[in-house]
């Protein structure tokens, strides 16, 4: 019996790696490397041994997401976003819906992001009103990865009555008054799908609330931002690594014919490559030491969780500015495949908490101020 990292390992050389191009240069959702992923089990990986999933946790995922990420920047932030989504309702989800995830018949995956509080995704400005058995929702969600394809959100409002600022529901994509504005044309991670959503008067029933009304702050912290920003980190590292290893083959295998020379052989190359293998291994190494910390329940837990996503976004613009710079004028062309790790990359920065957010968190963690 195989285990999941062989699993992911087989299916990210094979078919991930397969349709990794034309994924970017057509803009297209990652069907086929989706299916494979569905169809290997690997959907499941968070879900319950008892719902038929693998029952793996936190660092499981951070492997899965790092190693498709070196072949598919897209289908590494479909399955992020699935995941943070499968954590939640593993929880506090309907067993129908645990189990159809767990078959990898069911694709989830997060609608927090919203216009009016922007990288604030703890505060959102949608409404949820109760109405007899049912809740009516409304709201106009801005980033929502795999909007199209995904088979339920994991959806973020106002409490009904209750304190606090927000409240989880179970959305299934598929309801009356949920629309999709506008297809999405990206910079980078061109084939994630990531569109604004809007609900007008959607119609959901109570029981879908996921955890207690006014509850939606703690299962953000709790759950959410755990999950989301260790394994975007992941994401940052899986294109890191992937830029290094083709920016040094690239350095190894191209030659001045008129010197009888190759790239690498000169000091100042050398030196670029050596120090985006240093900042990717840098990074790796803060990655899993945030998920041991969370695993072992360590005080610098919540420290590590905020480090980590901005740490390995802001590298990976460092280390993939450095893969283009040494691969040249070749790096703008698709085959070399660099650039398209180059574009990818950007979106870590700006996907909330954004590097600056997080910086000002971690700022008043270190000083002792409350980060909210």
């Amino acid at each position: 019996m195989s285990t999941y990292l062989e699993t992911l390992e087989s299916v990210a050389s094979g078919v991930v790696r397969e349709f990794a191009a034309q994924v970017d240069a057509e803009g297209t959702f990652p069907s086929q490397s989706m299916k494979a992923l569905a169809e290997s089990g690997l959907l499941g990986l968070l879900s319950a041994k008892e719902m038929g999933g693998m029952g793996e946790g936190m660092r499981a995922a951070v492997q899965v997401v790092e190693r498709l990420a070196q072949e598919c920047g897209s289908t590494a932030m479909v399955t992020c976003m699935h995941y943070c989504g499968t954590a939640v309702i593993e929880q506090h989800g309907p067993e129908s819906v645990r189990r159809e995830i767990a078959a990898g018949k069911h694709l989830t995956t997060l609608a927090f992001s919203e216009a009016g509080s922007r990288s604030h995704f703890w505060a959102p400005l949608s409404t949820a009103t109760a109405n007899g058995d049912n809740v009516t929702l409304n709201a106009s969600k801005s980033w929502v990865t795999s909007a199209n394809q995904a088979d339920s959100y994991v959806w973020s409002s106002q409490p009904i009555s209750a304190e606090g600022p927000s409240t989880i529901w179970y959305v299934p994509s598929k309801l009356d008054g949920l629309s999709v504005p506008a297809p999405f044309n990206g910079l980078g991670l061109r084939g994630n799908d990531s569109t604004p959503i809007k609900a007008e008067n959607v119609q959901v029933p109570s029981s879908y609330m996921l955890g207690p009304d006014g509850g939606g702050f703690d299962v953000m912290m709790g759950v959410v931002l755990p999950y989301f920003s260790v394994m975007n980190a992941a994401c940052s590292l899986g294109l890191m690594e992937a830029a290094t290893q083709r920016t040094a083959t690239h350095a190894s295998g191209t030659r001045y014919q008129h010197l009888s020379s190759a790239l690498n052989e000169l000091p100042t190359i050398r030196a670029y490559i050596a120090r985006m293998r240093v900042k990717t291994d840098m990074v790796r190494t803060l990655v899993y030491d945030t998920v041991s910390a969370i695993e072992g329940g360590r005080a610098d837990a919540q420290l590590r969780v905020l480090e980590s996503k901005a740490c390995a976004g802001e590298t990976a613009t460092e280390v993939l500015d450095v893969a283009m710079r040494v691969c040249g004028g070749a790096a703008f062309r698709r085959d070399v495949g660099v650039e398209r790790y180059f574009r990818d990359g950007r979106a870590a920065t700006v996907m909330a908490p954004t590097t600056d957010v997080l910086y000002d968190f971690i700022g008043k963690a270190v000083t002792g101020m409350p980060l909210f």
